[in-house]
């Protein structure tokens, strides 16, 4: 056996000899820190399903923002969770809303220095729960929806986000979004378009920290976890061709394959949103003694970037690039 010519076992030698070889790398600016605002608090609410994660007072957000920049992180993505809802979500556009004005608190804070990112959609502003405006029958109205994304996207704008993220899988949103944006003199604004986004069981945490009001689900407009690659490339090329700016795929580590396949296609920065689920199964399995928490939580961020993503959205940012890179 000591005439093997090829051992590459020679290049996992040693620690040196990993990090030299390596062609797969976590980096601080390539990390986007979600965040839950929440109207009224004095002090910040953990959030139960969230071990680490809080809705945070106007405060304390930008006082992470800031952090966020010390790091070295590459954006954050604000979520605002309002105190009063209608049907309409009308909070969503109100330039004293609590997502737009927290918004304007971040930039103003970081500037340049930080991507400020909006969520746009209407779910944690409707007293029904889902994306958009419903109809007489009780089912999301597409186009009605648009008109109100499109006012939300100029609230956004004018609070000072520098990207916008549609996540309501409506049909169009992104072409008639960037025809909104670029009419009122606003092209610097970006479109980081959720262009393929499942309806999926990892999102249940996510709902805790907003306080979603959701009745029903939201499979007549989210991507079937069933469907094949091929329906979710069909998403991707409708909003690169809309003028997307950068695309994602959510939630991530379920969705691999369709996340390779995506960034094969795209001509534009490829996202991936390691969702609540996925960051709270390890959080748990952890405090149970189950797996080592630091490590398997940079596996999963490994396996998110070599399948192809550039931007990552996970809950452990922060700590990620203070801490573990």
């Amino acid at each position: 056996m000591g005439e093997l010519p090829v051992r590459p076992r020679r290049l996992r030698s040693s620690p040196a000899m990993r990090r030299l070889v390596t062609d797969v790398r976590v980096h601080p600016g390539d990390l986007v820190l979600p965040v839950f605002v929440r109207e009224g608090l004095t002090e910040p609410v953990p959030v139960r399903t969230l071990p680490g994660v809080v809705q945070h007072t106007r405060e304390t957000l930008v006082a992470t923002a800031r952090e966020a920049v010390a790091a070295g992180l590459g954006g954050i993505m604000l979520f605002g969770v309002p105190v009063a809802r209608d049907a309409v979500g009308s909070g969503a556009d109100d330039p004293d809303g609590i997502l737009n004005v927290a918004l304007r608190d971040v930039r103003d804070a970081v500037g340049d220095d930080l991507v400020v990112m909006a969520d746009l959609c209407l779910d944690e502003f409707t007293d029904h729960g889902h994306c958009g405006v419903l109809n007489d029958h009780g089912r999301v109205d597409n186009d009605a929806t648009l008109e109100r994304y499109a006012s939300m996207a100029l609230a956004q704008a004018r609070a000072g986000a520098h990207l916008l993220g549609p996540s309501g899988m409506m049909d169009g949103q992104v072409g008639h979004l960037r025809a909104v944006l670029d009419r009122a003199g606003r092209d610097d604004v970006g479109l980081l378009a959720y262009a393929v986004k499942y309806a999926s069981a990892f999102y249940g945490p996510f709902r805790e920290a907003v306080d979603s009001q959701l009745t029903g689900d939201r499979r007549t407009y989210q991507q079937d976890p069933a469907a094949s690659v091929t329906e979710a490339l069909r998403e991707v090329r409708l909003d690169l061709d809309e003028g997307a700016d950068l695309v994602m795929v959510k939630p991530g580590l379920p969705y691999l394959d369709v996340l390779r396949a995506v960034a094969e296609v795209a001509d534009v920065p490829v996202a991936a949103y390691q969702v609540s689920g996925e960051y709270a199964m390890v959080e748990f399995a952890a405090a149970a003694g189950a797996i080592d928490r630091e490590r398997v939580a940079m596996e999963s961020l490994v396996a998110l970037r070599r399948a192809g993503a550039q931007v990552l959205l996970t809950y452990w940012a922060l700590e990620a690039a203070q801490h573990w890179l």
